[in-house]
């Protein structure tokens, strides 16, 4: 089945899915920054954009994401933003205020939550983004229901003339399961923006009485909560679940013997419908993961309706707050509820097998990089910052180069507060891709308060980490709307900075002689690592390998190689150094740093 098809089902990953209740909703513009677990919706739409009618765009930042398709709903065109849950944070100061104008047309804003943190720095649970905005908020449990409930969201918002926060977890984002495409809308593709100053230009003394506005919306927003088909009881018995999102699933699969109370429309709560539930029941489990967003409120709504039945939870200590949930998860509940035999595990061969930690890839130009700056800088006390990308694997062995690492430009705007807090000099990474998100803003803060940092531009022509879309130093390369890069060199240039140095970061000891002049500089010194990244070359078949081979005769013994770049190409048989021919690509970073010339690039 395609996803393009007018009918029919088919097995669709949780992204794929959303993408076709998009396509159904007759969505007309989308934009993001992409981020896993969320990637898959931005990449599909760069290939079909276009042939469903749809403007999409991979935006900066989240915040710029958010202000595009915002904009487009203001116009009366339906809109969609999306981000994983960390972009909300860069989006939240236009989402809060985007709440108070709300929209002529309906937009959803898609955060992918990502409990345990299988691709984040943190699992915070964005749920209270709903909380803080007042925004209505759907969530979906399952891939099936990630397509289905966008119409529904997409109602919702026309109604309320509010966006919409559509949640969702990784498990629904990357789980599969059989979809049913049913017909497409269609709706305008072009707008037009109706001038309304005492609505969207929230300047305070019109920002109060448009916070009125939102509060009668929030209103009306609980009463379609509480005839929402979205929240709907299931089963029967004396004990009462209380359950959302993917945790339904653990509840329906694993456990029997108690009454379900489904939320799909999870703000606001639909308050009479709980408490009518909860009444009369022997006591109430709320499963949910992260955080206790519903389990606090009915507490809350029992209190207030003078409710007295003992509610388990993660308050109790029966459930966790922390990481995804399992089945093993609902072995906790087993006091409380039937909880269906787990399958015997199938025995598994005693053999210890050894760890694979995430690595930098074969011939990956930020080996480089890192070997040149930890020679150069030898024994100088030196704190390293780093970022979101790739380049964070730079904290492994033997680089250690990452001491410090919070957020998308964290580590730039970090590092001027080293240098100027401690005596130490200051080296900071970050990716291309990043640097355009959020890296500009921090870099112009140091010059502007005189940090004197080194800043390494990890250029590898791609956003890498989240699956190689573009960003504007490779320029927009999708779809009939197609523009050229942006020069990095240039736009560091622009903001005055004077130290600036492009290397290839495979010429190991040239980027060591760079790197050691931006350490001597007094003042910012920029050093641009651009060398492509060869996933990225192999992806668009351009990729041309070659094979390097250890010259035993000449080899010494002496492991630099292993030391310096720690390329998994490179392995210890014995005490020789050999290479293995179906992981090296030829890129010389090893030769390079050969003291004895024992490694021959083939040709």
């Amino acid at each position: 089945m395609n996803i393009l098809d007018n009918s029919g089902k088919g097995l669709l990953l949780g992204n794929e899915a959303i993408v076709r209740g998009l396509i159904e909703s007759g969505v007309k513009f989308a934009s993001t920054y992409p981020g896993t677990p969320s990637s898959e919706i931005g990449n599909i739409l760069s290939e079909i954009s276009e042939k469903i009618g749809m403007y999409f765009e991979f935006s900066t930042n989240e915040k710029v994401a958010l202000e595009a398709s915002a904009a487009a709903a203001c116009s009366g065109v339906r809109s969609f933003a999306f981000m994983k849950h960390v972009g909300v944070n860069v989006a939240a100061d236009s989402l809060m205020t985007l709440a108070y104008s709300g929209v002529r047309s309906g937009m959803l804003v898609l955060s992918a939550d990502d409990p345990s943190a299988h691709s984040s720095q943190n699992e915070q649970d964005n749920r209270y983004f709903s909380l803080l905005s007042l925004l209505p908020m759907i969530e979906p449990s399952t891939p099936a229901e990630a397509k289905e409930m966008i119409s529904y969201a997409y109602e919702v918002s026309e109604k309320l003339s509010l966006p919409v926060i559509y949640r969702t977890t990784t498990r629904v984002n990357h789980a599969r399961s059989i979809v049913e495409l049913g017909p497409r809308a269609d709706t305008p593709a072009k707008g037009h923006f109706v001038k309304d100053d005492r609505r969207f230009v929230c300047i305070p003394a019109f920002a109060k009485f448009n916070r009125l506005k939102l509060l009668e919306q929030n209103k009306k927003a609980q009463e379609l909560s509480e005839i929402s088909p979205l929240n709907r009881i299931e089963g029967r018995g004396d004990v009462g679940v209380i359950t959302s999102g993917v945790s339904y699933t653990y509840i329906k699969e694993y456990t029997s013997g108690a009454s379900i109370l489904k939320i799909g429309f999870t703000n606001p709560l639909p308050e009479k419908k709980i408490a009518d539930f909860v009444r009369g029941k022997k006591y109430i489990i709320v499963a949910e993961e992260l955080e206790p967003f519903l389990e606090d409120q009915v507490f809350r709504i029992c209190a207030q309706n003078g409710i007295n039945v003992p509610i388990y939870g993660k308050r109790s200590g029966h459930l966790p707050r922390e990481w995804e949930f399992s089945p093993d998860t609902m072995k906790k509940l087993k006091d409380l509820l039937k909880v269906r035999e787990m399958p015997t595990p199938l025995a598994q061969p005693d053999i210890k097998l050894p760890n694979r930690p995430a690595t930098l890839c074969v011939g990956c130009p930020h080996r480089g990089m890192y070997a040149a700056s930890k020679k150069a800088v030898g024994k100088r006390d030196v704190v390293y910052c780093s970022d979101i990308g790739c380049y964070t694997l730079g904290v492994q062995p033997p680089f250690n180069a990452a001491d410090f690492v919070l957020c998308m430009g964290g580590g730039t705007g970090a590092a001027g507060g080293f240098e100027k807090a401690t005596d130490q000099k200051v080296v900071s990474f970050i990716g291309d891709s990043t640097f355009f998100h959020a890296g500009i803003g921090p870099l112009t803060s140091a010059l502007f308060n005189g940090h004197k940092i080194v800043l390494v531009i990890l250029d590898n022509r791609t956003t890498a980490m989240t699956g190689h879309q573009p960003n504007p130093g490779t320029g927009r390369d999708f779809g009939t709307n197609r523009t050229g890069p942006i020069d990095l060199e240039n736009m560091v240039r622009g903001l005055g900075i004077e130290f600036i140095r492009t290397v290839n970061p495979y010429d190991v000891k040239a980027a060591e002689k760079v790197m050691r002049e931006a350490l001597d500089h007094d003042g910012i010194a920029v050093v641009i690592s651009k060398c492509p990244c060869p996933l990225e070359l192999k992806k668009s078949k351009t990729l041309v390998t070659r094979e390097c081979h250890v010259n035993q005769d000449k080899c010494i013994h002496c492991f630099t190689c292993v030391k310096t770049i720690s390329c998994p190409a490179l392995f210890k048989k014995g005490e020789t150094i050999t290479t293995d021919p179906t992981q090296c690509i030829g890129c010389g970073m090893c030769a390079n740093v050969c003291p004895k010339g024992a490694i021959e690039v083939g040709k």
